[in-house]
């Protein structure tokens, strides 16, 4: 078993990710680790990223606006995309993971989780359009 070393430019990007809402890509990440960091590489952000997502501890969302979103928020919760202002956000509920119950009875496999991402109009957008 292989011992992980801890990594200052990993802890900034972790805690940057633990500290905004926003869904942040890659590019995004690295212009603000950037600050702290100015000679981080955009392929080290990504090796960290992926590295976070791999141990648990961060979640990668495609919601298919042709870029990869990350999350410091592991916990399973839902999301919202906005088709205007291609803003992604969490949306409280209550779980939906029975959903996974209800899914396994009429499937052959084994599913083991699920990604839920709800598309339309945010607030801001709704209101600009009159919904």
């Amino acid at each position: 078993m292989s011992t992980i070393r801890y990594s200052k430019q990993r802890e900034a990007i972790k805690d940057y990710l633990k500290s905004v809402t926003c869904h942040p890509t890659a590019d995004t990440v690295y212009l603000n680790i950037q600050k702290t960091f100015p000679n981080i590489s955009l392929g080290t952000v990504y090796r960290n990223l992926n590295f976070l997502v791999e141990h648990g501890e961060a979640i990668q969302i495609d919601c298919g606006d042709g870029f990869v979103h990350f999350d410091g928020n592991p916990i399973p919760h839902n999301h919202f995309f906005c088709r205007a202002c291609k803003c992604l956000l969490d949306i409280k509920m209550d779980s939906i993971e029975h959903i996974d119950i209800i899914a396994n009875a009429n499937f052959p496999g084994k599913i083991e989780g699920h990604t839920v991402i709800f598309h339309g109009l945010c607030e801001k957008c709704c209101q600009k359009e009159h919904c």
